[in-house]
């Protein structure tokens, strides 16, 4: 009886330990048996975006061609609020963040981010003919009158409070259109996000009741280029390592600067160097 007991006990033990050990490898492997992928995105032009129900945008073609190289050529989509992208990664909703999220400290510790992909700065819409004079956060800090609305989750909220920015003078809103929808209406006075995506989200407007504005000041913050990437669970080390070896091939052929240049960017301003890592900016050095 004590042998069998002895028997059940070690064979439950090397079953946990097996499990526990390939855990990490059964994704890729699930992956590239499947020859599918799911990515979680929210709707934020050029990164990521879905158009006629197509998921486009340069993170997106940037991933599509990563997990093309690892054998895996379909790809579903997720929408969620950029907010939430983190938290349905975690939950096991998708198997990757595809949003041009940028790498911070405080998200590296609960996201496994990729090597960066490019690099971008900030941009500022407000009414038409800038009647606040809004050409930086400070300005808006020096303005306790002033009303900012901003993507819920996304980095501008931290910068705005870095430059100084009463929380109570910020607006949260669930997504870009929404924020431009609130400066259009009078709720708020101005909004900001990423210079490439309020841009668009701007032309996209077709209003003469809002205004990009062109002299907007970098705001001198901690984060300031951004730097975006893909992201994973934590748990997925096998997976993250596979997608960066790929993508550094990607990078190192001149893939990722044409799909950059595909979708408005900049090869010259957007590329990231090589010696900017993702080690580096989770440590907080960058």
């Amino acid at each position: 009886m004590k042998k069998l007991l002895l028997a059940l006990i070690l064979s439950l033990t090397v079953a946990f330990v097996a499990a526990c050990g390939s855990g990490d490898e059964s994704k890729l492997s699930k992956l590239q048996e499947e020859g599918k992928v799911t990515i979680g995105f929210a709707n934020e032009k050029p990164y990521a975006y879905e158009e006629n129900g197509e998921l486009k945008g340069a993170a997106v073609d940037i991933a599509k061609a990563v997990f093309a190289e690892l054998g895996v050529e379909e790809v579903e989509s997720e929408l969620l609020e950029f907010g939430q992208l983190i938290s349905g990664l975690n939950a096991g909703q998708f198997d990757v963040i595809t949003a041009g999220m940028a790498i911070k400290p405080d998200r590296c510790e609960n996201a496994a981010f990729g090597e960066p992909e490019m690099m971008y700065g900030e941009g500022l819409v407000v009414q038409s003919g800038n009647p606040l004079n809004l050409e930086s956060y400070e300005d808006i800090a020096n303005n306790p009158e002033v009303t900012v609305a901003v993507m819920q989750g996304a980095t501008e909220n931290d910068f705005l409070k870095d430059a100084g920015v009463d929380p109570d003078q910020i607006l949260s809103v669930p997504d870009i259109p929404a924020s431009i929808a609130a400066v259009q209406s009078g709720r708020a006075d101005a909004t900001t996000a990423t210079q490439f995506t309020l841009q668009d989200a701007f032309e996209s407007a077709g209003t003469d009741e809002l205004e990009f504005v062109e002299s907007f000041q970098q705001p001198d913050v901690d984060g300031v280029p951004s730097y975006g990437a893909a992201a994973f669970n934590l748990d997925d080390t096998e997976l993250l390592d596979a997608y960066n070896e790929a993508l550094a091939d990607l990078k190192a052929d001149g893939t990722v600067a044409e799909l950059l240049e595909q979708n408005g960017f900049s090869a010259q301003m957007n590329v990231v160097p090589d010696e900017i890592t993702t080690e580096k900016i989770c440590n907080g050095e960058i």
